[in-house]
């Protein structure tokens, strides 16, 4: 059995879409028989957006508390470590000292280590997992110091840019290699959800997640960039289509038909984003501007949620094609009627799609799929 100590961002980003995001990698090296634990530091300080307050918080009470409901239902609520400066929650450090120690893969999943601490060298194997393609390679570039420190560290990088090398994705290898994976999802924690919709198409939209970046004197941005193309979406398809919004402007939405519910009420806890994901005729999914323009093939870490409850994905294509069949279970557009037509074919033949769905999560992003070839690379 191998010792896995997983770096995340739970409590970071408190909302489910992300705990999920974070939790598929956990529980899914438990699915492969892994030894699993978690480790979260923030660096100098704790900075976390408390939703309720709004506002930033230091304190390590909120985080922490949302790690915890996220690992103890798991069987984690002993194996995890969250780390600010000198204060700390969870195990103590010197006993996160003593598992890694042992470890055999530190995976740091997203965000960085940005104080690399001696006993992050001591697992056998460091290895770094790109999930927001083309982003990260641009902060390398730019010298983003925790992120450059952090996967100068690493001996493997893996990226979910399914097409990083093709002729026309423009994703920098910035003088590494890198180990393609794609995003995987806990298929003992995703069951096929059997019962029909009660929403309709839906998305989570966060108008804008972080700065631009540029490569080579070319912008690259967020769903700011990319939505309002498709702001006439429901008037269009003659039905709603539901939003979990971030930032961005409600009433224009709701003004075109939208079903606008607040984003971090909507789907807080990874119960609550179940909920959204299993309740949802579909996903409809826009992808960042960068993601879209980079060609890198980037395909969702939730829409694998979506796929494994037996919920279509209409999802704006980023050279999907290329790797991922398209038409049943997973549908890609590129413009508004393009759109248009894939949902209106989930609706037609819904029971056929949503058994499509659920097989693609079961051949293509299964843990028991993804996860031994990128432990195999790991500790190659």
């Amino acid at each position: 059995m191998s010792t896995v100590v997983v770096a995340g961002a739970l409590g970071r980003f408190p909302v489910g879409g992300h705990a999920w995001a974070d939790l598929n990698l956990i529980l899914g090296l438990q699915d492969v028989g892994c030894d699993v634990w978690y480790l979260e530091d923030c660096g100098d300080g704790s900075w976390v957006w408390d939703w309720e307050k709004g506002e930033l918080v230091t304190e390590l009470g909120y985080p922490t508390a949302y790690v915890a409901a996220c690992l103890e239902p798991h069987g984690l609520g002993d194996r995890w470590c969250y780390r600010a400066g000198d204060r700390w929650a969870g195990m103590h450090p010197e006993a996160m000292g003593d598992v890694l120690a042992t470890a055999d893969l530190l995976l740091v999943r997203g965000a960085p280590l940005d104080v690399w601490r001696p006993e992050y060298d001591l697992p056998s194997t460091r290895a770094y997992l790109d999930v927001d393609p083309g982003f990260t390679q641009v902060r390398l570039l730019v010298g983003e110091p925790g992120l450059v420190s952090t996967v100068a560290r690493c001996e493997q990088l893996f990226t979910i840019a399914a097409r990083l090398g093709a002729t026309d994705c423009r994703v920098p290898l910035v003088g590494r290699d890198w180990v393609v994976t794609r995003p995987c999802v806990s298929l003992r924690n995703w069951p096929l959800w059997t019962d029909g919709p009660s929403s309709p198409p839906s998305m989570v939209l966060q108008w804008r997640s972080y700065r631009d970046v540029t490569l080579d004197g070319v912008e690259y941005g967020n769903k700011d960039r990319t939505f309002p193309a498709f702001l006439d979406l429901p008037l269009r398809l003659g039905r709603p289509v539901r939003a979990a919004l971030t930032g961005g402007d409600a009433a224009m939405l709701t003004g075109r038909g939208w079903e606008v519910v607040e984003g971090w009420r909507a789907t807080f806890s990874a119960n609550d984003y179940a909920s959204f994901v299993r309740s949802s005729e579909a996903e409809f999914g826009i992808a960042k501007h960068g993601y879209v323009a980079l060609r890198a093939g980037w395909f969702s870490d939730r829409s694998v949620c979506h796929l494994a409850s037996g919920r279509p994905v209409v999802l704006q294509d980023t050279g999907l094609a290329d790797w991922l069949p398209l038409g049943e279970g997973v549908h890609a557009f590129d413009d508004l009627g393009g759109a248009v037509r894939a949902l209106d074919l989930v609706r037609e033949d819904a029971a056929r799609q949503r058994i499509r769905a659920r097989g693609l999560a079961e051949e293509m992003f299964s843990a028991d799929v993804v996860l031994p070839p990128l432990l195999a690379a790991a500790v190659a």
